[in-house]
């Protein structure tokens, strides 16, 4: 597995190439991703990530966290026809699939952290567990879909015991 992770100027977080490893991981067991993978993850600030929800979503407000997944799927965390589908996203020279990308916002992990009383360990791994289901298909847009993603998040980090109020 290759998860890349990419600094704007003035962002940073100690150990967050650690926890991203983990987390992502953890996430692509969840749903027992036959592909060693490759992921980007962009540590940005309010301004980087307004701009990008305006470009690629044209909402023009700032946001926690944003994912580009590379593929679609008929079902979440369904990778049965990925190869015949998407052939074009495996790497060339490493094999690896390539998922996507996440764009982390820190200063708003850094205030919902405060605000929901828990460590920025555990947003920000709620944040990356969030986006990685995004890649794998997931969504939040119907009450039923959102019930399956909330609890497959729940799952993943329990598992890896970061919990509420950590």
């Amino acid at each position: 597995m290759t998860f890349y992770v990419d600094r704007d100027e003035g962002t940073d977080l100690p150990g967050v190439q650690e926890l991203f490893d983990m987390t992502a991981e953890a996430a692509l067991n969840y749903t027992g991703c036959p592909y060693e993978c490759e992921i980007d993850l962009t540590l940005t600030g309010d301004e980087g990530i307004k701009e990008l929800n305006r470009t690629y979503r044209q909402k023009d407000s700032v946001t926690d966290v944003l994912s580009f997944p590379l593929l679609t799927f008929d079902e979440p965390g369904d990778f049965s026809s990925v190869e015949e589908r998407f052939a074009d996203c495996f790497n060339p020279e490493t094999g690896e699939l390539m998922l996507g990308s996440i764009v982390l916002n820190l200063k708003r992990a850094k205030e919902q952290a405060l605000s929901y009383g828990h460590s920025m360990k555990r947003e920000t791994a709620f944040l990356i567990v969030h986006s990685m289901l995004h890649l794998q298909g997931f969504d939040h847009m119907t009450d039923a879909d959102r019930a399956v993603m909330e609890k497959a998040q729940e799952e993943i980090l329990n598992g890896l015991n970061i919990l509420r109020k950590a």
